[in-house]
């Protein structure tokens, strides 16, 4: 049995592996032309891949080793594990999957080549984003962020169409929805999951409610309107994922003369995790049709890592260039001698958690000391600001998640429920934010991850919570220092050297919790981020 496993895995492998990077391939072109053409071949090829797991005969071969549990190799059981838990979530109608397949590239395609449109003009999401940050005029951040929600209307029938698609596989295949096969199937227990959010919504409720209150405080003098007038397009961000910046500090201003691109460069290789071979695959800037957010891809499992972006010379894509290229160096710098089945990250959580914990950088003074090389006396001023800021931001987008990940969870239960009610009961409740006056838009499809990356947001503040533990053990066990405010990892390769060894290397081998306690000496706990940010 052993061997007709490692039999199967290698006729998998050679059946997978041309056909994998072809896939990323069209997908990566078709996000950077925008062009039908391109999303068709990138759709078809991803149909093509999937067919390889609807095989039914290959299904009943790995259920019928894992049932007998006579695999007791640990790379070899970890691999057959994740072999199953691939093919049983497509063990359903072919012509489903495929349908679902090309509808959902049908709708990111719309998504893509949406602009919003005001008076005759059209806006990139970088305009919108501009006009709601920088406008102090009431009508005008309205005006841009009801047009920033029209894509909404444009998707939501067929956002709708695909949920209910998406059912009907997970109805099959003995789920009640595909909210609870997403996540069963993805190596998380739904409960499990719900109990931390609950957690989270009760170590946060509270100290939220007060910063939010200091925010109104600021944001009712910059519109000159009373707190009560508040609306959410005055917050800043199409969401209020984003904190807005109510702290005396610009940190925009620090990079709208600076390359990011090179600064970018200039960080990883300080610890030891050169990123010049990815950038110069990857597609950074700007342009027609282009998709208008921001993605890592590895290509082909050996080495072919490529980022997208759209970059203006602020903060923001500061922090999504440190982002993305921490997913990056994940991919780029695992070991690619480990079994090609494995040759992923532990979980997509904890790669997030990489790029989170990069992320947090770009607003974070010791790493704008050492980085951008402003001077100590700036430093020393903004320094409680900037702080604030990154504490502001956390609880922000933390609450911002609660909103996703509950709407998404109810959204599956029952599609057919009043979904835009659904909605804004769940941003006025863990949001405060009030909803506007007789609103019944499908503002909620206007999120992109609610149509295409499904039951994935979640994964977003799971990662939040492991960047946070990572922080505070890298400080205290490779840094050893004692000194968690004033640190930026940078010039310092020990820390890259730690990240291969202990968490890009291990790669998929371990279920996720196991390598995090192996990484870091304890499972994964909120503990840290509370710490960080909560007490």
């Amino acid at each position: 049995m052993k061997k007709e496993l490692i039999n199967f895995i290698n006729k998998y492998e050679l059946k997978v592996d041309v056909l994998f990077k072809q896939a990323n391939e069209a997908y990566f072109d078709a996000t950077i032309s925008g062009k039908d053409g391109d999303y068709k071949k990138a759709a078809d090829l991803q149909i093509k891949l999937n067919k390889i797991y609807t095989n039914k005969d290959d299904f009943a071969f790995l259920k019928k080793i894992k049932e007998s549990n006579f695999i007791k190799d640990e790379l070899l059981n970890r691999q057959l594990d994740v072999l199953y838990r691939e093919y049983r979530k497509n063990q359903v109608d072919e012509k489903k999957l495929e349908n679902i397949i090309k509808l959902g590239n049908e709708i990111e395609k719309k998504y893509s080549i949406f602009r919003a449109n005001i008076n005759g003009k059209t806006l990139t999401d970088n305009d919108i984003d501009e006009i709601l940050i920088s406008s102090t005029n009431g009508n005008e951040v309205k005006k841009a962020w009801l047009a920033s929600k029209e894509i909404g209307s444009v998707v939501a029938n067929d956002v709708i169409k695909i949920v209910k698609m998406r059912n009907e596989v997970a109805h099959e295949l003995g789920f009640d929805n595909y909210h609870e096969m997403s996540l069963t199937l993805d190596d998380q227990n739904p409960d499990d999951i719900d109990k931390l959010f609950d957690e989270l919504d009760s170590l946060t409720k509270n100290v939220f409610a007060e910063v939010k209150n200091k925010i109104d405080d600021f944001l009712s003098k910059r519109f000159n309107i009373s707190k009560k007038e508040l609306m959410p397009w005055h917050y800043q961000n199409r969401y209020f994922q984003e904190a807005p910046k109510i702290y005396n500090v610009d940190f925009d201003n620090y990079f709208k003369d600076k390359n990011i691109v090179e600064l970018t460069k200039i960080y990883y290789k300080s610890i030891g995790l050169p990123v010049d071979s990815i950038v110069a695959q990857s597609d950074l800037f700007e342009k027609e049709g282009k998709y208008q957010h921001a993605y890592c891809t590895h290509i082909d499992k050996h080495g072919d890592v490529r980022v997208v972006c759209n970059i203006k010379n602020n903060a923001n894509w500061m922090n999504t260039m440190l982002h993305e290229f921490g997913h990056a160096v994940y991919d780029k710098y695992m070991d690619m001698n480990i079994p090609y089945v494995l040759c992923e990250p532990a979980h997509i959580f904890t790669t997030e958690a990489i790029a989170m914990m990069f992320g947090r950088f770009a607003t974070n003074t010791q790493w704008l000391t050492d980085v951008v090389e402003i001077n100590e006396k700036e430093q020393s001023e903004i320094a409680d600001d900037s702080y604030n800021s990154l504490r502001l931001e956390q609880l922000v987008f933390s609450r911002w998640a609660q909103v996703m990940y509950r709407f998404e969870k109810s959204m599956y239960k029952n599609p057919d429920q009043d979904l835009n009610i659904l909605w804004w009961d769940l941003v006025e409740k863990y949001q405060l934010l009030q909803k506007p006056e007789a609103r019944d838009k499908p503002d909620w499809a206007s999120k992109i991850h609610i149509a295409t990356v499904p039951c994935y947001y979640h994964n977003y503040l799971l990662g939040e919570l492991l960047a946070s533990q990572l922080y505070f053990y890298i400080i205290k066990n490779i840094i050893k220092s004692d000194d968690y405010k004033n640190q930026s990892f940078a010039n310092n390769i020990e820390v890259g050297k730690y990240l291969k060894e202990k968490i890009f290397d291990a790669a998929d081998k371990y279920y996720w919790n196991n390598m995090i306690e192996k990484a870091t000496g304890e499972k994964l706990t909120a503990k840290y981020y509370a710490k960080q940010f909560v007490d």
